[in-house]
Protein backbone atom coordinates (compact mmCIF):
# COMPACT_ATOMS: atom_id res chain seq x y z
CA UNK A 1 0.00 0.00 0.00
CA UNK A 2 1.20 3.54 -0.79
CA UNK A 3 0.84 6.52 0.92
CA UNK A 4 0.97 9.88 -0.42
CA UNK A 5 0.60 13.09 1.93
CA UNK A 6 -1.69 10.57 4.54
CA UNK A 7 -3.55 9.17 2.11
CA UNK A 8 -3.60 5.14 1.28
CA UNK A 9 -3.79 3.96 -2.89
CA UNK A 10 -3.50 0.18 -3.08
CA UNK A 11 -1.03 -0.84 -5.54
CA UNK A 12 -3.32 -3.41 -7.17
CA UNK A 13 -5.38 -0.79 -8.52
CA UNK A 14 -6.30 1.42 -11.56
CA UNK A 15 -6.44 4.68 -11.05
CA UNK A 16 -8.47 7.84 -12.86
CA UNK A 17 -6.34 10.61 -11.13
CA UNK A 18 -9.00 13.47 -12.68
CA UNK A 19 -11.91 11.76 -11.60
CA UNK A 20 -10.60 10.29 -7.93
CA UNK A 21 -11.39 6.72 -8.86
CA UNK A 22 -9.85 3.30 -8.28
CA UNK A 23 -10.75 0.57 -10.31
CA UNK A 24 -10.64 -3.21 -9.39
CA UNK A 25 -10.81 -5.65 -12.33
CA UNK A 26 -12.16 -8.53 -11.48
CA UNK A 27 -12.50 -11.37 -14.98
CA UNK A 28 -15.35 -10.16 -16.59
CA UNK A 29 -16.45 -7.12 -14.13
CA UNK A 30 -14.84 -4.20 -13.07
CA UNK A 31 -15.33 -2.76 -9.41
CA UNK A 32 -15.02 1.11 -8.61
CA UNK A 33 -14.56 3.32 -5.98
CA UNK A 34 -13.89 6.36 -4.90
CA UNK A 35 -9.97 7.18 -3.07
CA UNK A 36 -8.98 7.93 0.36
CA UNK A 37 -7.46 11.86 -1.09
CA UNK A 38 -11.36 12.25 -2.62
CA UNK A 39 -12.72 10.78 0.86
CA UNK A 40 -9.75 14.02 2.18
CA UNK A 41 -11.34 16.49 0.21
CA UNK A 42 -14.97 15.67 0.63
CA UNK A 43 -15.11 14.62 4.15
CA UNK A 44 -17.83 12.79 5.86
CA UNK A 45 -20.28 11.45 3.46
CA UNK A 46 -23.89 11.51 4.31
CA UNK A 47 -25.79 10.59 1.09
CA UNK A 48 -24.71 7.90 -1.74
CA UNK A 49 -27.66 7.48 -4.71
CA UNK A 50 -26.03 5.03 -7.31
CA UNK A 51 -27.12 4.35 -11.05
CA UNK A 52 -29.04 1.04 -10.62
CA UNK A 53 -28.08 -2.55 -11.85
CA UNK A 54 -29.06 -3.22 -15.43
CA UNK A 55 -28.24 0.70 -16.46
CA UNK A 56 -25.30 1.80 -18.92
CA UNK A 57 -22.82 4.10 -17.48
CA UNK A 58 -20.64 5.97 -20.16
CA UNK A 59 -16.78 6.80 -19.72
CA UNK A 60 -16.53 10.50 -18.10
CA UNK A 61 -20.36 10.19 -17.20
CA UNK A 62 -22.03 9.93 -13.90
CA UNK A 63 -22.20 6.93 -12.24
CA UNK A 64 -23.29 7.72 -8.90
CA UNK A 65 -24.12 10.94 -6.63
CA UNK A 66 -22.36 11.55 -3.58
CA UNK A 67 -23.03 14.36 -0.77
CA UNK A 68 -21.13 15.27 1.72
CA UNK A 69 -21.12 18.42 4.82
CA UNK A 70 -19.39 19.72 2.40
CA UNK A 71 -20.10 18.96 -0.91
CA UNK A 72 -22.60 17.63 -3.48
CA UNK A 73 -21.58 15.93 -6.68
CA UNK A 74 -21.56 13.19 -9.56
CA UNK A 75 -18.90 10.60 -9.61
CA UNK A 76 -17.66 10.24 -12.83
CA UNK A 77 -16.98 6.66 -14.24
CA UNK A 78 -13.34 6.04 -16.35
CA UNK A 79 -15.16 3.07 -17.80
CA UNK A 80 -18.15 2.38 -19.70
CA UNK A 81 -20.24 -0.78 -19.17
CA UNK A 82 -23.52 -2.17 -17.51
CA UNK A 83 -24.28 -1.75 -13.76
CA UNK A 84 -24.45 -5.29 -12.34
CA UNK A 85 -24.47 -4.55 -8.56
CA UNK A 86 -23.95 -1.09 -6.29
CA UNK A 87 -23.05 -1.72 -2.71
CA UNK A 88 -26.43 -1.56 -0.81
CA UNK A 89 -24.09 -1.45 2.41
CA UNK A 90 -22.92 1.87 1.33
CA UNK A 91 -26.44 3.26 0.40
CA UNK A 92 -27.47 2.35 3.59
CA UNK A 93 -24.37 3.85 5.65
CA UNK A 94 -22.55 6.22 3.30
CA UNK A 95 -19.76 6.74 5.88
CA UNK A 96 -18.49 3.29 5.37
CA UNK A 97 -16.83 4.85 1.81
CA UNK A 98 -14.84 7.07 4.15
CA UNK A 99 -14.17 4.87 6.82
CA UNK A 100 -12.77 1.66 4.16
CA UNK A 101 -12.66 3.55 0.37
CA UNK A 102 -10.85 0.45 -0.86
CA UNK A 103 -12.82 -2.55 0.24
CA UNK A 104 -16.31 -2.49 2.45
CA UNK A 105 -17.07 1.08 0.58
CA UNK A 106 -16.66 0.35 -2.82
CA UNK A 107 -19.42 2.35 -5.03
CA UNK A 108 -20.66 0.01 -8.03
CA UNK A 109 -19.57 -2.86 -10.29
CA UNK A 110 -20.06 -2.83 -13.80
CA UNK A 111 -19.67 -5.54 -16.87
CA UNK A 112 -17.32 -3.47 -19.17
CA UNK A 113 -18.42 -2.84 -22.92
CA UNK A 114 -14.62 -2.66 -23.94
CA UNK A 115 -12.25 -2.84 -21.10
CA UNK A 116 -9.25 -2.83 -23.33
CA UNK A 117 -10.10 0.83 -24.33
CA UNK A 118 -11.09 2.26 -21.55
CA UNK A 119 -8.03 0.74 -19.62
CA UNK A 120 -5.78 2.78 -21.69
CA UNK A 121 -6.90 5.59 -19.77
CA UNK A 122 -5.92 4.60 -16.56
CA UNK A 123 -2.58 4.70 -14.91
CA UNK A 124 -1.03 2.05 -12.30
CA UNK A 125 1.92 1.30 -10.04
CA UNK A 126 4.52 3.94 -10.22
CA UNK A 127 2.75 5.74 -12.83
CA UNK A 128 -0.37 5.98 -10.79
CA UNK A 129 1.66 6.96 -7.69
CA UNK A 130 3.62 10.12 -9.07
CA UNK A 131 0.37 11.21 -10.60
CA UNK A 132 -1.65 11.15 -7.58
CA UNK A 133 2.04 12.84 -5.80
CA UNK A 134 1.23 15.46 -8.54
CA UNK A 135 -1.89 15.88 -8.22
CA UNK A 136 -2.61 16.33 -4.82
CA UNK A 137 0.63 18.83 -4.68
CA UNK A 138 -1.48 20.76 -7.49
CA UNK A 139 -4.31 21.09 -5.66
CA UNK A 140 -2.32 22.04 -2.35
CA UNK A 141 -3.26 19.66 -0.66
CA UNK A 142 -1.41 19.40 3.01
CA UNK A 143 -1.81 15.93 3.80
CA UNK A 144 -4.49 13.96 6.58
CA UNK A 145 -3.67 14.79 10.44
Amino acid sequence: MAVILGCEFPEDRYYHPRFNIWIRHQGERVQIGLTAYACALAGQFIDFVPRVPGQHVYRGRTCASLESLVWVGPVRSPVAGEVVAVNEEAVAHPALINEDPYENGWLIELRPFDWGLDQQDLLQGEAAMQAWRARMEADGFGGTR
